[in-house]
């Protein structure tokens, strides 16, 4: 997911904020891994990188949540993000503030 940040009244285009997914398909295009990939490639080579899983810049390790991940094998980048998607999703649930927090995520500032 990715989300623009608030605009602070200035005319320049404001960045979009990379979290979950993004963040994860952000790093492996930058990452020098190609598919197919094991569960041990991935995690050699971004298991220690910090994924934002909120828009508020919350992290966990992608070794973490690639260690919810059942498959052992990746054919591709997308097949890889598809069963990381779960794991980031019940991550993000179970570490939310709570419905306020929930809430306030959902708005625009």
């Amino acid at each position: 997911m990715g989300v623009r940040p608030p605009s602070s009244g200035d005319d320049d285009e404001p960045e979009s904020i990379e979290f979950g997914i993004a963040a994860v398909d952000a790093r492996l295009k930058d990452a020098d891994l190609s598919f197919p990939a094991t569960k041990d490639d991935v995690a050699a080579e971004l298991g220690h990188e910090r994924i934002p899983y909120n828009v508020h810049g919350s992290d966990v390790a992608l070794g973490e949540m690639l260690a919810e991940v059942d498959a052992e094998e990746f054919r591709s980048r997308q097949e890889l993000l598809n069963e990381l998607h779960r794991p980031f999703e019940e991550y993000r649930k179970k570490h939310s503030g709570g419905v306020f927090q929930q809430m306030r995520s959902m708005l625009p500032f």
